[in-house]
């Protein structure tokens, strides 16, 4: 059986992006066998980012069913603490693994999702900025199938996007602070939820931004059938 042309190329290329922060990987032919080390799935970082998830459906029904505002707002700080520590844990006692890898991301967006979907049907948040960051993710899902055709791996977590991730979970408990307390609390705390919220959006958007053109240029590549460094001019 003759190799396909498409898949030579893309099995023997590596993708790296001018003037983007991450590139994008190229599947090889065969996969590639990983350490025990990352193949581990009982680790304390994996158990915190279990726990994460478990989090997500009380406080979806904390803030929407009986709406306990405090209680909810304890989720999400929670929430916060063990996002911290798992990425700490995993490099002090060495527990780094492909699992944690896909696993601690994931939460991560699940809970930006669900609190955005929450904060829209309880009025916290307006729906053209919910509306906003969801299409971003909606945009950033649909390159995925693009790029497996084409032979890529998805992207690495780039630093811009982790930067717009880590204000909006500082926007959402204290977005949830100002609508929970009164007086000069809410006072403090309402500034600071919004200029939280804006520089996070802002950023989550940009991210999104560079995906596309990260894929877009990725499957111009693969279609050119290009090397590694070659500008197609």
């Amino acid at each position: 059986m003759q190799p396909d042309p498409r898949r030579a190329v893309c099995a023997n290329v590596r993708w790296v992006p001018v003037r983007l922060q991450e590139g994008l990987d190229v599947l090889p032919d065969e996969r590639r066998s990983g350490s025990d080390q990352a193949q581990r799935v009982v680790t304390v970082p994996n158990a915190l980012s279990v726990v994460r998830l478990a989090g997500v459906p009380l406080f979806l029904w904390l803030l929407l069913g009986p709406q306990y505002d405090l209680l909810a707002l304890l989720v999400l700080v929670v929430s916060g603490i063990t996002d911290w520590l798992d990425g700490k844990i995993a490099r002090w006692l060495d527990q780094s693994s492909r699992l944690g890898a896909v696993l601690d991301p994931a939460v991560d967006r699940l809970y930006t999702l669900a609190t955005l979907a929450a904060f829209g049907i309880r009025d916290i948040l307006p729906w053209w900025v919910v509306a906003a960051l969801v299409g971003r993710d909606v945009v950033a899902g649909l390159c995925l199938p693009l790029l497996r055709y084409h032979g890529y791996r998805e992207p690495e977590v780039t630093y811009l996007g982790k930067a717009a991730t880590f204000n909006l979970l500082y926007a959402f408990p204290l977005l949830l602070l100002a609508e929970a307390a009164t007086g000069a609390l809410a006072g403090v705390a309402r500034p600071f939820a919004y200029a939280f919220t804006a520089w996070g959006g802002a950023l989550y958007l940009w991210s999104g931004a560079l995906y596309v053109v990260q894929t877009v240029a990725a499957v111009r590549k693969a279609r050119s059938g290009l090397p590694a460094g070659a500008t197609g001019d």
